[in-house]
């Protein structure tokens, strides 16, 4: 038995992966014995491997809730501040920085620590043991264009990990870890373009995967090409949200004066990670100042009635669900009970697309230099396989999959794949 685990610290969903006793090595080169990889999952909530990456600081109880009792407890009305898209966070100035829980200023780097030593937490009970070892998962780029950023928020997320108990962290590309995992299934050599859709990301990886090459302790040959954009579910929630939503609120109306009401309240509302600016003393005072100057009033005073009610985290949960919905529907109701008035809105799937489109022609721009990049033509790809929970849009789908037209489209675990990649480099890596 190993103490060496893979994290997935996802910005929407976390899990943990462990090769275990009676569970199966393979993809490791050792010996297959018992049940399939996916089983290296351990449950760490309700029974399930996802943890969705929330912190809830409930006030009226004076505990701190995490995952889908955070969200229960958030939306149950409960007093206290919900915090979630921690991992956006890294990399940039926001990480340095502080928000107010309960009169108190919790650092940011104490706030992720918090969560990551949940993760730890749960996971050990789970395996009955301790973690001293674990690898964890990175986008190909935390930020975009930026490598002094880039290598910042990794030294953090180490620097985070090793805070709560890991001795020896060790990082690995998520689609290469998904990559692992899909290796661990196949039983002939396959070209593979491996597309990890997540929450905060998009990336790509060009490896050449089959059992033969499986337990190799390096493996850097068969990785032709990662290539990656910082764009993921979060940010098709947002346009989601400005496209449909924002507008019964006031964005992009005007002041009697001509001038558009500053957009910066509609993107932080619509943007995960930034919904709690909303709240300060500073941005509530000039939204009451520009309420007065409003040619559609009664749009600022929906705004300032979601304010008040700390309604953000609620109206993201709706397009979100919307954005889910639209994947498999041409359009969906959204009942937003908790506006003033209430409202019922109608979204179709051709308004998601186009809010998105922008989006998709950076995803496709990536995918076609990482295929530059590897000097490979796209008929050469057996595979594509698709991971991350934002890979279901459909969409987005089809447009990957017309990049490669003759590769075989394969769907992984769109929730633990790299989890339990990550669990088989673990084993390789720390043994």
């Amino acid at each position: 038995m190993t103490n060496a685990c893979g994290v997935d610290f996802g910005t929407s969903n976390s899990t943990v992966g462990w090769i275990g006793p009676g569970r199966n090595p393979a993809g490791t080169g050792l010996p297959a014995a018992g049940p399939s990889v996916a089983s290296s999952l351990l449950a760490l909530e309700d029974g399930k491997p996802t943890l969705p990456s929330v912190v809830f600081f409930n006030a009226d109880d004076e505990e701190v809730r995490y995952g889908r009792a955070a969200l229960a407890d958030y939306l149950a009305g409960y007093e206290g501040r919900l915090m979630r898209s921690l991992k956006s966070l890294l990399g940039t100035s926001l990480m340095d920085g502080q928000t107010e829980v309960a009169g108190r200023a919790l650092p940011f780097r104490l706030l992720l620590a918090q969560f990551i030593g949940e993760v730890k937490r749960r996971a050990e009970v789970q395996a009955g043991r301790g973690f001293e070892h674990a690898v964890f998962g990175r986008p190909v780029f935390f930020i975009d264009d930026n490598r002094q950023a880039d290598k910042l928020a990794e030294d953090t997320l180490a620097e985070v990990a090793r805070s709560v108990g890991f001795r020896e962290v060790a990082f690995q590309y998520e689609p290469i870890a998904a990559a692992f995992d899909y290796e661990s299934q196949i039983d002939r050599e396959e070209l593979v373009l491996i597309a990890d859709i997540g929450g905060g990301t998009s990336d790509f990886s060009l490896v050449r995967l089959g059992p033969g090459r499986a337990g190799k302790p390096d493996r850097r040959d068969d990785i032709l090409a990662t290539g990656g954009v910082h764009i993921g579910g979060t940010d098709f929630d947002k346009y989601l949200s400005l496209a449909s939503v924002m507008p019964l609120l006031g964005y992009r109306s005007t002041l009697r004066s001509g001038a558009e009401i500053p957009s910066s309240y509609y993107f932080n509302l619509a943007t995960w990670h930034t919904i709690n600016q909303a709240y300060t003393r500073k941005s509530i005072g000039q939204l009451d100042e520009l309420a007065r100057d409003a040619r559609e009033p009664g749009k600022l005073a929906r705004l300032k009635h979601l304010i008040d009610e700390r309604a953000g985290h609620w109206l993201a949960m709706q397009v979100e669900g919307a954005k889910i919905g639209l994947s498999s529907n041409e359009a969906v109701t959204l009942e937003l009970d908790r506006l003033a008035p209430p409202e019922s809105l109608l979204i179709e799937r051709a308004t998601f697309e186009e809010a998105i489109g922008q989006l998709l022609g950076s995803i496709d721009a990536t995918v076609l230099r990482l295929l530059a990049d590897a000097g490979v033509a796209a008929e050469a790809v057996d595979t594509v396989f698709f991971t991350g929970g934002s890979s279901g849009v459909g969409l987005l789908r089809a447009r990957v999959g017309a990049l490669v037209p003759g590769a075989r489209k394969v769907e992984g675990d769109l929730f633990g794949s790299i989890g339990a990649g990550l669990a088989l480099d673990a084993l390789r890596k720390f043994g």
